[in-house]
């Protein structure tokens, strides 16, 4: 198991999963960064017969996004939200809120999958597909919980590289070892949501696609933290364990978990089927577990 932040996909499931995950699928900031942690929403959710989407009102760009709490609000919510993802006039920080948004809609519908039927009924066929994948790989993603942890961990969040550089990068090692590009941003996404996260894993994993010491000694070139070395690092090693002729063994070596490779792979085939789908992905979040909640650990946040 050379490359993993178990802590982060316990985290990435928590809020694309919502409450025993650890990834980040819940609620974005785009107004300026602090220090404090911030606890996701926890406004009771009311129930809903149907889900027919209307109109919505226009997004607050400067507050947090908050996920709709009945089932006809979300769809309008993602309506909105996988439109704007694909839309090329929408970028910089209101691209980086709606992806956030994303996140926190599907950690509600993670929590509420007696709405999930309705929601994505009231969705385009186009998007429905993705939607559908990125909760399955959240769900997944769920069954690698462990013990909500006691303390935050000894990490920092940094603003991660735009979308133009790491897709820049993921082609780049997609043409030296033929490790197709989204399987590297799945990876990004899940290990330390893009590269936002700096720290050690509870495992001793570091830099942005988690490699162990003793891994990146063999695979790595240059260094260990810096975002374009680390996925050239991780498409060698996947390489060297069997991708792209066999993507499942790959990825399993890099994490021996079947429900984290399902994840990767499902994360995957929706950028693959939707390029577009990477844009909402990188908007998303960190979250921490705790016992009172997941929290949202912002771009500067640092333990003191």
């Amino acid at each position: 198991m050379p490359l993993r932040l178990l802590c982060v996909v316990f985290a990435a499931a928590m809020v694309a999963c919502s409450t025993t995950g650890t990834t980040a699928e819940t609620d974005q900031r785009s107004v300026a960064p602090s220090t404090a942690p911030t606890q996701a929403p926890t406004e009771a959710p009311t129930a809903t017969p149907s889900a027919a989407p209307t109109a919505t009102a226009a997004p607050r760009w400067d507050v947090l996004p908050v996920a709709a709490n009945d089932a006809a609000g979300l769809a309008q919510q993602l309506v909105m939200v996988e439109a704007a993802i694909r839309d090329p006039n929408v970028s910089g920080e209101q691209l980086a809120w709606t992806g956030h948004l994303q996140q926190l809609a599907y950690s509600r519908l993670q929590d509420y999958p007696e709405w999930k039927d309705s929601v994505l009924a009231a969705l385009p066929p186009a998007t429905r597909t993705a939607v559908s994948g990125s909760l399955e790989a959240g769900k997944q993603l769920r069954l690698l919980s462990g013990p909500i942890p006691k303390t935050l961990p000894d990490w920092k969040i940094v603003e991660p590289a735009s979308i133009d550089d790491l897709l820049r990068y993921y082609k780049e090692a997609e043409a030296q070892f033929g490790v197709s590009w989204y399987y590297l941003a799945a990876i990004h996404l899940v290990e330390t949501r893009m590269g936002r996260i700096r720290g050690l894993s509870s495992a001793g994993a570091q830099g942005p696609m988690q490699f162990m010491p003793a891994t990146w000694a063999m695979y790595g070139k240059g260094d260990i933290n810096d975002d374009h070395d680390a996925i050239l690092g991780a498409a060698r090693y996947l390489t060297a364990a069997g991708a792209p002729g066999n993507m499942q063994r790959a990825l399993f070596a890099y994490n021996h978990s079947q429900a984290y490779v399902n994840a990767l792979v499902l994360y995957a085939e929706a950028m693959k089927a939707d390029p577009a789908a990477y844009r909402g992905y990188h908007g998303w979040q960190v979250y921490y577990p705790t016992q009172d909640g997941p929290v949202l650990l912002s771009v500067g946040w640092i333990k003191e």
